[in-house]
């Protein structure tokens, strides 16, 4: 017998409940399945969804260890209630009482008379046995680490020295940093009107636009965010209009540009650009338009895919061009926790193709003397620093260009930023310019 469906909308424990059911068993992404949350119970719901995502291999195996077997696959709901009530015990240390009466309370609505016994017991359970689990957990890498076991091959393989810090910042809450509209108002000026309403933030040095909000919150609270002064916007994906950094009158190219943030910032850089803007996807080449209107800027926006060069290309070469291209997002599962979930190993040859065919493509449309800005927010070799050594053997007329922005320096001209460092995302930028022979 299924609860009457105004009982679970009233059960944010259910709705957060749903949510990893579809990000989890139904591949789902995550914003997609928080879209549905009634605004009322979406930030609770958005918090405990990304938190359990974070720590979903973790979690998965304490309640492993709890039960003598595994839930059927139609007692899902019930099977992220109990993550969910695992993880406010443990990693947000909430009052044992209040997580295990609420948990049970919600439990009698998912239609199972045996559930909140179950909800009860499993809860109760891991409080009396905690101490003799959690050593256990220990022994299991993907446990300790919070990590698939492909991907944590693959981290110790590229980042011997790191990986072990890389697990650590992708488990822990990113920060909400803001660009600053840079030729609306100054940095510092924008810092002031977020203090008159009680809001503080600190700036991330070297990176003129940013800013770090010390709690976060909702974005329509940011003074002047619809009128386009603010964006939320990560301090790693800032970095690419101060690399590329075009220049006013000059024929620019965002090739992957949803959802838009990075099309806005070039045209916040440099009045005057001609910009074009493509995505492969109608629906998500809606979202750039609308930051655009949101920021009070102009671009050509087409929708098409950019390694279809002879379908969109009308053979006039760009002097800058971005590809922020498709990739893995193994640097911002901070952000996006269901990464952990959704990302295969055998996901990943088919990415690096895509890579090269883009690469290869737009390098055809880059003028003489132009350069292509190559970024990722991947932390995998092969989608970041042997794409470019491959790119590089084959085109003779390509080079580095070394660039600094404040604490990121590639004097080589690519680098890898890992999750953390600087207050960022992890993020692989490669600076390529084209010989004027």
């Amino acid at each position: 017998m299924k609860p009457p469906v105004a009982s679970v909308r009233r059960d944010r424990r259910l709705a957060a409940a749903g949510v990893l059911v579809a990000v989890a068993r139904q591949g789902r992404a995550l914003p997609a399945a928080l879209r549905r949350i009634p605004p009322d119970s979406r930030a609770w719901v958005q918090e405990m969804s990304f938190g359990v995502l974070r720590w979903y291999p973790r979690l998965e195996a304490m309640l492993g260890a709890l039960l003598d077997r595994p839930l059927r696959a139609r007692d899902a709901r019930l099977h992220m209630l109990l993550l969910l009530g695992l993880y406010e015990l443990e990693m947000l240390g909430r009052p044992a009482h209040a997580v295990v009466d609420a948990s049970v309370n919600s439990a009698a609505r998912v239609g199972r008379p045996w559930a909140r016994g179950l909800v009860n017991a499993v809860l109760r359970g891991w409080l009396r046995r905690r101490g003799a689990i959690l050593p256990a957990l220990e022994d299991d890498p993907e446990a300790r680490t919070a990590h698939p076991a492909w991907l944590l091959e693959r981290l110790r393989s590229a980042w011997p020295e790191h990986w072990a810090r890389i697990c650590a910042a992708d488990n822990a809450r990113p920060p909400m940093t803001l660009r600053v509209n840079l030729s609306r108002i100054g940095r510092e000026a924008y810092r002031e009107r977020l203090a008159a309403v009680g809001l503080a933030a600190r700036p991330v040095p070297g990176v003129a636009s940013a800013l770090v909000l010390e709690r976060p919150l909702a974005v329509e609270r940011l003074p002047g965010f619809a009128e386009g002064l603010v964006s939320v916007q990560d301090a790693a994906a800032q970095l690419a209009a101060f690399i590329l950094a075009p220049r006013p009158g000059q024929r620019v190219l965002d090739a992957c540009a949803a959802p838009g943030g990075k099309t806005g910032h070039l045209l916040e850089y440099a009045a005057g650009v001609e910009l074009l803007a493509l995505d492969r996807e109608a629906v998500r080449l809606r979202r750039v338009d609308e930051t655009l209107r949101r920021l009070g800027l102009t671009a050509a926006t087409r929708v098409a895919d950019a390694g279809s060069i002879g379908q969109w290309w009308d053979g006039r070469p760009f002097d800058r061009v971005l590809l922020d291209a498709p990739c893995s997002a193994t640097g911002v599962i901070r952000r996006q926790p269901d990464v952990k979930l959704h990302r295969a190993p055998e996901q990943i040859p088919p990415l690096v193709q895509r890579q090269r065919a883009l690469l290869e493509a737009l390098w055809t449309a880059v003028a003489p003397g132009g350069r292509l800005l190559y970024a990722t927010c991947s932390l995998l070799p092969e989608e970041n620093t042997k794409q470019i050594a491959a790119f590089l053997q084959a085109h003779p007329e390509a080079r580095l260009r070394p660039f600094a922005v404040g604490p990121v320096r590639a004097p080589a001209g690519a680098v890898q930023i890992l999750p953390g460092e600087h207050q960022m995302d992890g993020f692989y930028y490669a600076l390529l310019e084209k010989n004027n022979t």
